[in-house]
């Protein structure tokens, strides 16, 4: 299982599949979804939009992600 950290919540599915590289495009990404080919917290979820907050966990292929919450005060 892989943790994967966001500093805001919520983040919608599909970006999450993007931007951790389990596929190449945002359009792939919105394809594996809609397809049935991802799971959020055990159940399959075809809304690409989803929305994903920390604790959720996603799985897709091979691959578990956690998200995780970093509530570091961000410095300006």
């Amino acid at each position: 299982m892989r943790l994967i950290t966001v500093n805001t919540v919520p983040v919608e599915l599909y970006k999450i599949l993007k931007f951790e590289g389990l596929v190449s495009s945002g359009a792939e990404a919105k394809a594996a979804v809609a397809e049935g080919l991802v799971k959020v917290n055990g159940d399959i979820e075809t809304r690409k939009r989803k929305k994903i907050v920390a604790g959720d966990l996603i799985e897709f292929g091979s691959e578990t992600l956690r998200i995780v919450l970093d509530d570091t005060p961000q410095v300006d």
